[in-house]
């Protein structure tokens, strides 16, 4: 089992990574270390992540933070007397209120456990998580990365790397998810300090 990244255990592998590879020794000397960006883990992390899939960060967190105004508690208990209509006027589509739904239930069934995936590999958690509908590659991937703060994740799909990766390394064209996770592979075994690294070069420069 990797040990989840700590602010030090971070700041030793952003130096390491920026001993061999001058884009990411430039991002390090040119904005500094990035953030740990840490969530924390659970329900709520969960619904929060699935919300974000496909639509900016600020409308995510718009959609989440009046969630918590409308519930004393974001736990399945509680999501679940959520009627549609409710969960629209938050900003849940009806494809996200099906899968946050369904996570709900099996976190009450016991068909999944958020504490048991604590303490799975990290095949073995993205297997246990992407039971559910709704839950694919990218969720796992964030939820791997900023709740359990696992070092060596890589989630291919998100954008603003494909898109901080084509600025720093000066390519024609955006890479394909695909072209993403093998450009990571020399990044093995810290590629999820490498995404935070890009990361924070890409918010540093998205003015």
């Amino acid at each position: 089992m990797p040990k989840p990244l700590t602010a030090q255990s971070l700041l030793r592998a952003v130096r390491r990574l920026a001993a061999t590879d001058a884009d990411l020794a430039w991002i390090l000397k040119t904005f500094g270390p990035p953030p740990l960006w840490q969530r924390t883990t659970g329900f709520a992390t969960l619904v929060h992540i699935i919300l974000e899939q496909q639509v900016s960060l600020a409308s995510a967190r718009a959609a989440f933070d009046r969630l918590g105004r409308a519930v004393t508690l974001i736990s399945p208990e509680h999501f679940l007397t959520l009627s549609d209509a409710e969960l629209k006027l938050i900003g849940f589509s009806r494809q996200k209120m099906r899968y946050c739904r369904l996570l709900a239930q099996a976190l009450l069934d016991g068909q999944l456990d958020l504490t048991e995936v604590e303490r799975m590999n990290d095949d073995a958690a993205r297997a246990a998580l992407m039971q559910i509908t709704g839950i694919g590659h990218w969720t796992v991937d964030i939820y791997l990365l900023m709740a359990l703060r696992r070092p060596d994740v890589w989630p291919k799909g998100d954008l603003a790397l494909a898109v901080a990766m084509q600025r720093l390394r000066k390519l024609a064209s955006r890479p394909s998810p695909d072209e993403l996770a093998a450009m990571a592979e020399n990044w093995r075994p810290h590629r999820a300090v490498a995404a935070r690294m890009l990361w924070h070069y890409y918010l540093s420069t998205k003015a």
